[in-house]
């Protein structure tokens, strides 16, 4: 495997970076997570945009443009024939002393990792994800914005270690107040009969990629989708619960807290769209060949 790191592509066992960079020490930076179909980069554009609105927002200023990002994808992923896989671009803010100074920091660095990931296991697609509502309550979003992907996911793996505590792979986290806000990486939707709510961005909820595509194929089906604080009386009643993120594309939930979502299995809704999305990302993108 090669690894980007500035500019130059590194084998991975030389691929390295300071112990006194500030992405290490205090979680400092941004990143993304891309995914490849087919010999092309999905949403790319629409991922770098996230990028920079994340880096603008804690004062990091990333070391290229954006057209430069997208070559340096790119040839990260020719280098590795990551035709049909996953991409994660990481922005640190680069070498630093200790203490919470990012001004102290040298020039930031750029690392780019392109490979495989799988998420859920295939049957989970067929049966549908168990979920727990936790303890853990997400970020409040004037603490840190769920708009900025940042490297200190510290919150979401507390509730991760909860849902597998529990015997399950995934949570909903709530926000501080009582609202569903998202799973620990992905974004939550409820249909019930043709309509379709998700979080809204104020209640927690990362404006997801792969949620912004399913909204719009939605609306695009006849459905009417909206942006909805949603609490686990609505999770619990509704006919069908899904997920969406990069990773996990779009996944059925079928039992919520030990109570059954719907009929029990990934309904009619979750799987249409799961099938319009997949279409449209084998079709879609940027060329790495």
């Amino acid at each position: 495997m090669k690894i980007y790191i500035n500019g130059r592509l590194f084998a991975e066992k030389d691929a390295k970076i300071s112990v006194f960079d500030h992405g290490l020490l205090y979680g400092d930076g941004v990143f993304e997570g891309i995914r490849t179909y087919n010999g092309r980069v999905f949403m790319l554009e629409e991922h770098l945009h996230r990028l920079y609105r994340s880096a603008k927002a804690i004062t990091l200023n990333i070391p290229l443009e954006k057209d430069g990002m997208s070559k340096a994808v790119v040839r990260t992923c020719k280098a590795n024939r990551t035709l049909n896989g996953y991409v994660r671009l990481v922005v640190t803010r680069g070498v630093g002393t200790l203490g919470l100074n990012p001004f102290v920091c040298s020039k930031p660095q750029v690392i780019i990792i392109a490979a495989n990931i799988q998420l859920y296991p295939k049957k989970l697609y067929e049966d549908g994800l168990k979920l727990v509502t936790v303890g853990t309550l997400r970020n409040h979003t004037e603490s840190v914005s769920p708009n900025i992907k940042s490297l200190n996911y510290l919150n979401n793996i507390m509730a991760k270690i909860e849902a597998i505590n529990a015997g399950v792979m995934e949570a909903i986290m709530l926000n501080p107040q009582g609202f569903v806000a998202e799973a620990t990486g992905d974004n939550i939707f409820v249909v019930k009969g043709d309509r379709l709510r998700t979080p809204p961005i104020w209640a927690g909820a990362l404006e997801g990629i792969t949620r912004n595509v399913v909204m719009g194929l939605a609306a695009e089906q006849g459905y009417d989708v909206r942006e909805e604080t949603l609490t686990r009386y609505d999770l619990y009643t509704a006919d069908e619960v899904f997920l969406t993120g990069t990773a996990a594309e779009i996944i059925g939930v079928v039992e919520i807290d030990r109570r059954i979502v719907g009929k029990g299995a990934p309904g009619p809704v979750t799987r249409r769209l799961a099938n319009a999305f997949r279409a449209l990302a084998r079709s879609t993108g940027v060329p790495i060949l």
